[in-house]
């Protein structure tokens, strides 16, 4: 009778014990209740932003564009968002942990404040010139030129030709024979290269308009969904408006009274991208390029005529735009360039300044010009100071100042922390001609401005000599 009630006592303390741990470990929830229910990733699939996939157990959701990159492998820095195990199975609760201690912001003047945007005209160049091995690192902006305003892309066609996107790269060039069409490998190789550029550090942005886009009646159809569409399937990280509109008047009025005739079309471009961007919440940044000129003629300020050196016939065409819109723009592209002998960019770049309180990059173009024969140098003249004669009202010849030393001087020393400079263009020698005896190139100009500015990289690293195609 003793053994029995011994026996029957210690199997009610071992249920017991088993309730006890059962309460504090509960076991852990099944393979099957976290089935995987999305696709399986695959490395021949290209994935858009926000697509799902499964993979080793887990959903993942794809931050942009990518192929080939398999979820996990890049770590914090890869093309996929880990959203935990399939199923929605709740991830074990961990006890809290202190935050890990932050690396110390970089004080404003670093190089990594400052941009060194590069225009990359498509023609006579190839979609395989745009590898990282072509463009140097320090180059933190790839603008490709030109996409039309008035652009039907339809999103997922991946129809890059100048005939629908605009661009015109030797693969979808418009051509005495007829209109090139991109071949799925083409479309495939593009979107690659661009994101090998994003990976190493090369934003790229699709700059829409330019000269010849901007002369017809294109930007009175600019459509910023077909635009966005564009811009997202191509795995861009902005987009670039250059709006050279030469039919604005301007009337020349004090600031509350200041107006242009154009001044409804270009605020409505931007503002209907900006709506686009964030109503999609596409990720993707808004850049303009400031005509020299575009915010002179004021009257009651500095930039009046007749108290700049040198004015245009689209002086203060810019000026609504930036100062009603500027919260909208991420940075201005100063193309301080194209002005005459008389031009003088610093006191374009002063020009913006007041109106705008963003990132301004300074423009340089190598010569030969489009217009006015100024040619960039790369070094100052002896003696000279590059800070004077500025806003004097005598129309002195401003040639001593327009050269890269001068420029990046003024920039360091009299700019904001976070401006930086511009380059038009990155094949001008390439597609165009050599630049005149003396004058600074694509190399020597961007080499300068990464050690002097400074700016992050490699700042001995080159263009190399490519085919005009």
């Amino acid at each position: 009778m003793t053994n029995k009630r011994t026996t029957k006592m210690k199997a009610l303390l071992l249920f017991f014990a088993l309730m006890l741990l059962l309460s504090v470990f509960p076991p852990s929830p099944s393979v099957a209740a976290s089935a995987c229910t999305d696709p399986a990733w695959s490395s021949t699939t290209a994935y858009n932003g926000g697509d799902l996939v499964s993979h080793s157990g887990n959903t993942w959701k794809a931050k942009w564009w990518t192929q080939g990159e398999a979820p996990g492998s890049g770590g914090a820095w890869g093309a996929w968002q880990d959203l935990g195990p399939c199923g929605g199975v709740e991830p074990p609760v961990e006890p809290p942990v202190e935050p890990p201690v932050q690396p110390p912001v970089d004080p404003p003047g670093n190089p990594g404040d400052r941009m060194y945007v590069a225009y990359a005209s498509s023609w006579n160049t190839s979609i395989y010139d745009l590898t990282t091995a072509n463009i140097p690192d320090y180059v933190t902006h790839l603008n490709l030129a030109f996409v039309r305003p008035d652009t039907n892309y339809v999103k997922g066609s991946y129809a890059f030709d100048q005939g629908v996107a605009g661009l015109e790269f030797f693969e979808g060039a418009s051509t005495p024979n007829g209109q090139k069409k991109f071949t799925a490998q083409q479309a495939q190789d593009l979107r690659n290269n661009i994101a090998a550029l994003k990976a190493r550090g090369t934003k790229v942005f699709l700059s829409v308009g330019g000269w010849s886009y901007s002369q017809g009646t294109q930007w009175s159809r600019f459509n910023a969904k077909n635009i966005v569409d564009l811009a997202q399937d191509l795995g861009a990280s902005g987009v670039d408006i250059d709006w050279e509109s030469s039919g604005s008047i301007c009337n020349k009025q004090v600031a509350s009274q200041f107006s242009c005739s154009k001044d409804g079309e270009i605020a409505g471009i931007i503002t209907s991208l900006d709506q686009e961007v964030n109503a999609r919440n596409a990720n993707l940044q808004i850049s303009i390029a400031g005509w020299s000129t575009g915010a002179y003629y004021v009257k009651g300020t500095p930039f009046e005529e007749g108290k700049v050196q040198w004015g245009s016939p689209f002086g203060g065409t810019m000026y609504r735009v930036v100062k009603d819109h500027g919260n909208k723009i991420d940075f201005i592209n100063l193309m301080s360039y194209d002005g005459g002998i008389y031009y003088d960019p610093r006191e374009g770049y002063e020009s913006y300044r007041a109106i705008y309180n963003g990132p301004i990059n300074m423009g340089m173009q190598i010569a030969p010009e489009g217009s006015g024969g100024a040619v960039l140098k790369l070094n100052a003249e002896p003696g000279t100071v590059y800070d004077a004669e500025m806003l004097n009202g005598q129309n002195n010849i401003a040639s001593k100042y327009y050269n890269v030393e001068t420029m990046v001087n003024y920039i360091k020393n009299k700019g904001r922390a976070n401006d930086g400079f511009m380059l038009w263009q990155l094949w001008k020698q390439r597609v165009h001609q050599p630049a005149p005896a003396g004058a600074a190139t694509e190399n020597n100009a961007g080499q300068y401005v990464c050690s002097n500015l400074p700016l992050e990289g490699n700042c001995s690293q080159s263009i190399p000599s490519l085919p005009k195609l």
